[in-house]
């Protein structure tokens, strides 16, 4: 975990992170490193450890409260493959309710959905999501469900999800925060590229409950 921390931290730039730190506003230490630089790291770290040492480490940087270390450690569990994944699920998901800001919590979400993928019964866990009073928990519902929207042949029980998921942005059409509009526009653009009927019966029924810019983004390759 320190030789990790100090791996990071030989890479920080003071400017880049009063720059970041300005931008992203959530209250933690930047460090001003650049995320190819993050990836590199992290390949290095992932081909020297096993299934649990990644786990572990990815545990010790979120922990750290650093940008660039909570970038690392989802990073670290963002494969396709990787058995066994209780434990990283398990991680990932304690992730959420600390979300404060999108590009930490977008990284995660990548992490979150290859999970999701390998075990589809965890949507059940994303479901409650959409009921928390956290903003940014109910903006992970969609996030961690993007790859749903993505495929071109879906399964029935691929459809079914993506069902389930429409009905939880039928919950919160009338959410007025931005950015929950703006991942239900987000959801609803991406699907419209592989499934436009689905799409478009959706917002048909719902569209006008949505904030005006949400509906234009989410009719966007209508």
């Amino acid at each position: 975990m320190e030789d990790a921390l100090f791996a990071l931290e030989s890479w920080a730039d003071a400017e880049k992170a009063a720059e970041m730190a300005a931008y992203h506003k959530a209250e933690r230490r930047y460090l001003g490193v650049a995320v190819p630089a993050i990836e590199d790291m992290v390949a290095l770290w992932r081909g020297q450890l096993d299934v649990p040492g990644r786990v572990e480490l990815a545990r010790g940087l979120w922990d750290s409260d650093i940008h660039e270390a909570r970038i690392a450690a989802a990073k670290l569990l963002t494969q396709a493959r990787l058995r066994p994944d209780d434990a990283a699920w398990d991680l990932i998901a304690s992730w959420v309710p600390q979300f404060d800001a999108w590009a930490i919590a977008d990284h995660a979400a990548k992490a979150g959905s290859k999970r999701l993928q390998a075990e589809p019964a965890r949507l059940d866990e994303v479901a409650d999501w959409v009921r928390s009073d956290h903003m940014w928990t109910r903006r992970a519902a969609f996030v961690f469900t993007l790859p749903w929207t993505k495929q071109r042949n879906p399964r029935p029980e691929d459809e079914a999800v993506r069902d389930e998921v429409l009905g939880w942005a039928a919950q919160l059409a009338e959410d007025r925060d931005w950015f929950i509009q703006k991942a239900i526009a987000w959801w609803l653009r991406e699907l419209s590229k592989k499934d436009p009927a689905r799409a478009q019966a959706w917002l048909a029924e719902h569209g006008e409950r949505l904030k005006p810019f949400a509906c234009k983004e989410a009719r966007k390759y209508l």
